[in-house]
């Protein structure tokens, strides 16, 4: 058994900071910003950190910062991104923008299993597997409908709600990341073709021109530069919700393994499934309160750089060269993500939503809050908000659409 070059997970973390911070800074370079319009930065924010497991330089499953980010970071990051959650401002973009959301959302909940059973015609090995093989392609796929319903704080609970083993998680976020980006590059380039594509199917852009002019309007008047005080608040409330969630995790769980015991097939015996649940609701009530004020100080900031840190985290697990050795992967994403297209386009053109809608709906889904806005603001960078109040619905609709979609594809899978 090969020994990692650095294991002390202090060097590891210095490591990751340093790959974020290079990402940043050069995505905000003059001379590199153009190449993240066409290559995100969320996918150097994984790809890089691979590089160090694939490598051998860390052993991204002995390391256990996944475990502390998954555990504390995650949830303070879904609070603190839901505390932005505008309801308000969302039905204010009519039903179209809404309707191309959850159009995107069953587009990767029914893709899934469509996927699966098509590929499972081709691999019958993939269909009819033992209930406990932590390996079997429907869990991974569980860490994928996740990912692409929200984002990497839904993938990391879909993992643990899963137990996913670390072989095919690897595979299935190789799978996520390239199948991902490859769709969110057609979707900037139809954004820099959006006017004449939406001149051309009659679509209506006023209201985004309307939600355009009040976003930047609210944004000049609100936004303000945050204190130590201001800051503080943010960590008390994210750290203190993550708090509670653990308790409510700890206590209810024991109760569905106790009286509940066939319960445990669909994830009720999870702390961190209830962990995660806990925390969704908990910043879901917050944004209906004072504490939504947060975000004019930076909440969704600071939400973001934790969601950063388990991203990377996450990419620590994976190893490049996975998908090579079980390439009908790639295949199953491909057919995955094609009926998720499919349907979104098939949607817009029949209720004439215009392109930005289809684009940040289905971002909004597959991206999450990290890379909604790049999408949104390809349009207008006015507009990047808009992407993110869809994502953060993201957030707390990605952990139950997830979910049910892992129960269908275990159905198929196991029986």
């Amino acid at each position: 058994m090969n020994t990692a070059l650095i294991t002390n997970d202090a060097v590891v973390l210095g490591l990751l900071a340093a790959i974020l911070g290079g990402v940043f800074y050069f995505s905000n370079h003059p001379n590199y910003k153009k190449i993240f319009t066409y290559i995100p930065a969320l996918l150097f924010c994984y790809f890089l950190p691979s590089l160090l497991n694939s490598t051998g330089i860390v052993d991204g499953n002995a390391s256990q910062i996944y475990y502390v980010a998954s555990r504390y970071l995650l949830p303070a990051c879904l609070v603190l991104l839901l505390l932005n959650l505008d309801l308000k401002a969302i039905f204010s973009l009519g039903w179209r923008a809404p309707t191309m959301f959850v159009t995107g959302t069953l587009g990767i909940v029914i893709g899934g299993p469509i996927a699966l059973m098509i590929m499972g015609a081709f691999m019958p090995e993939w269909i009819g597997v033992e209930k406990n093989d932590y390996e079997a392609v429907w869990r991974g796929m569980t860490t994928v409908a996740g990912s692409w319903i929200g984002g990497g704080a839904n993938q990391a609970a879909m993992k643990e709600s899963f137990d996913v083993g670390n072989s095919i998680f690897s595979s299935m976020v190789a799978v996520d990341i390239i199948v991902a980006n490859i769709w969110m590059a057609v979707l900037l380039i139809l954004a820099g073709n959006a006017k004449r594509i939406d001149e051309k199917t009659g679509a209506d852009t006023s209201a985004i021109d309307a939600l355009r002019e009040k976003v930047a309007s609210f944004k000049e008047k609100n936004d303000k530069n945050p204190t130590v005080a201001n800051l503080m608040m943010i960590v008390a409330v994210g750290f203190g919700a993550t708090a509670i969630a653990h308790v409510f995790s700890d206590s209810v769980t024991p109760l569905f393994v106790e009286f509940w015991p066939s319960s445990g097939d669909y994830s009720f015996h999870s702390k961190f499934f209830w962990m995660i649940v806990m925390a969704s609701l908990l910043g879901l009530v917050l944004s209906f309160t004072k504490a939504r004020n947060l975000e004019s100080v930076g909440a969704s900031k600071v939400g973001t750089v934790y969601l950063y840190i388990l991203v990377a985290s996450i990419g620590l697990h994976m190893d490049i060269t996975a998908i090579f050795d079980q390439p009908a992967l790639f295949v199953l994403g491909g057919i995955w993500m094609l009926v998720h297209a499919s349907l979104m386009l098939f949607v817009a053109k029949v209720i004439k939503a215009p392109l930005f809608f289809m684009a940040v709906g289905s971002q909004a889904n597959v991206g999450g809050a990290a890379s909604a806005p790049v999408v949104a603001s390809a349009f207008h960078p006015a507009l990047a908000p808009v992407g993110v109040l869809l994502a953060v619905c993201g957030y707390l609709l990605g952990t139950f659409a997830a979910l049910f979609c892992g129960q269908v594809l275990r159905v198929i899978a196991v029986g």
